[in-house]
Order: C-alpha cells, then structure tokens, then sequence
C-alpha cells in the first residue's frame, strides 16, 4: 500500500464501525485486463464489473464477509501489488 497510508488509524476505524465478522464492500479501479487479478483475491465472492466509457478501465466492486480488521487490511495490501489498481 502506499506509503503514506497509515495501517494504524485505518485498522481503528474498521474497528470502530461495527464488529466482527461484518459483511465489507471493496471498491477497485483496475486497467482493462487486470480484473482477472482482482478476482483472485476474492475466490469465494461475486465481483461486479462496470467498465469506464473509455473502455480502458474496469471498476471491480465486491462484498465479502470479514473476520477482522487485519484481514481487511491484508486484502488492500494484495491488492495494491497489481500494476495499476486504485483501492477507493
């Protein structure tokens, strides 16, 4: 993730917004053709696909069930290894 997130304060307010296991909706923006990527992360999860107008990107929307706030977090760190993705 990028360096100026602070895991810290994140992981409080995951914390703070309901308790575990809670049902958590990610959000990603990915280059056309990356989205096979995303899905990987998420083997168990319907994905929603909506490409953008120009056709370059695809937003990747996912609910999943979550034990805890780590593994939220352990997901946005996958996540932000693949080349082009923006976690929203």
């Amino acid at each position: 993730m990028d360096s100026k997130f602070n895991k810290a304060a994140f992981k409080d307010k995951l914390e703070s917004a309901g308790q575990f296991p809670m049902l958590y909706m990610f959000k990603f923006i990915v280059p056309n053709g990356k989205e096979t990527e995303i899905g990987l992360l998420f083997p168990k999860n319907e994905i929603a696909l909506k490409p953008s107008s120009g056709g370059k990107y695809v937003s990747a929307t996912i609910k999943a069930m979550m034990d805890s706030a780590d593994q939220i977090i352990e997901i946005y760190e996958k996540a932000s290894s693949i080349e082009g993705v923006i976690s929203l």
